[in-house]
């Protein structure tokens, strides 16, 4: 089971703090086992400003995690010395390392993140530039992937970065699960142009869209005109438009695009079905307009997605 802790110090943001322990708690493999063992680790009681909490374990569980995940912290004060040498000393063991919003300050601390891009929030982007010019600050994506380091800006983008652990842990199906899990949509745009998977735009549950929406991803591999789609919804082309705009934020053939995309995903983890063939199956045109469309929504090409993702949903 992979072990996964979070590192709780004085003045930490409790809304941060606790998006890593519900969302990994609540993760489940498909045969329902926990997919993560959740440890949170401190120094010794943290005030966490409305509360006081007491971790359960010390600085020495951070070298037994596969992953350390720093939530950030209302005070950006020094980070003692004890708590950045463990981090580093896991760094150098392999241990992945996330930040949450201003833990990026504590993880650029430790000089792992010189040389790299990261991104915290837009608030402290500036700041974190000042205090650590050797990092590529980038305020305006909700997270940055480098590998071993990650970083995401704040609130909502912890939950974000969560799920993209979660996908490259554990495959797409299971992070599906987490996020509906945390009502949440499995990836949102912001940038990011490592593997990035952008959810369908949803309607308002309820909504008069819903069937449509249900068909629209059933018959996503037909040749679909604006004309078809505003016929199966029983409306003018006109109307369509406009009820998509007020209700997914987008325009009904912008959706089917993003639902081919989606399906795609889906068939380049689970198939080895060639790359032109899952371009035919999924109702493009062409490979070539596959490809193009493929990286604009996923920011990344059909085959990359394949090699990073293939593998990991195979395993589950």
């Amino acid at each position: 089971m992979h072990t996964l802790a979070v590192l709780a110090l004085d003045k930490v943001v409790p809304f941060d703090l606790s998006t890593p322990i519900e969302v990994f708690t609540r993760t489940r493999l498909p045969d329902g086992r926990p997919a993560y063992r959740v440890r949170v680790c401190g120094t010794g009681p943290v005030d966490a400003g409305a509360f006081t909490l007491h971790p359960h374990h010390g600085l020495e569980a951070l070298a037994e995690a596969d992953t350390i995940v720093v939530p950030g912290r209302t005070d950006l004060t020094p980070v003692p010395g004890e708590v950045l040498d463990a981090l580093r000393r896991a760094a150098a063991h392999g241990t992945r390392i996330a930040s949450i919003c201003s833990g990026a300050f504590t993880l650029a601390a430790t000089g792992l993140l010189d040389g790299l891009r990261a991104t915290t929030h837009w608030l402290a982007a500036a700041e974190l530039a000042a205090r650590h010019p050797a990092v590529r600050v980038d305020p305006d994506v909700l997270y940055v992937d480098n590998g071993q380091f990650l970083t995401s800006a704040g609130a909502a983008a912890g939950l974000d970065l969560c799920l993209h652990l979660i996908r490259r842990d554990h495959g797409s199906a299971v992070a599906a699960d987490a996020a509906r899990l945390s009502v949440m949509p499995l990836e949102r745009e912001g940038g990011q142009a490592q593997f990035i998977v952008h959810d369908l735009p949803p309607a308002p549950r309820g909504s008069e869209l819903e069937p449509l929406l249900r068909w629209l991803e059933d018959n996503c591999a037909r040749e679909l005109t604006l004309d078809d789609v505003a016929a199966e919804a029983g409306t003018s082309t006109r109307t369509l438009n406009r009820r998509f705009r007020e209700q997914t934020g987008t325009t009904p053939l912008q959706w089917l695009l993003r639902a081919r995309v989606r399906r795609a995903q889906h068939l380049l983890e689970t198939t080895d079905h060639p790359v032109d063939r899952i371009a035919a199956q999924v109702g493009f045109g062409s490979p070539t307009a596959f490809r193009d469309r493929f990286k604009r929504v996923a920011g990344t090409s059909p085959h990359a997605y394949r090699a990073a993702f293939r593998e990991v949903a195979k395993s589950c």
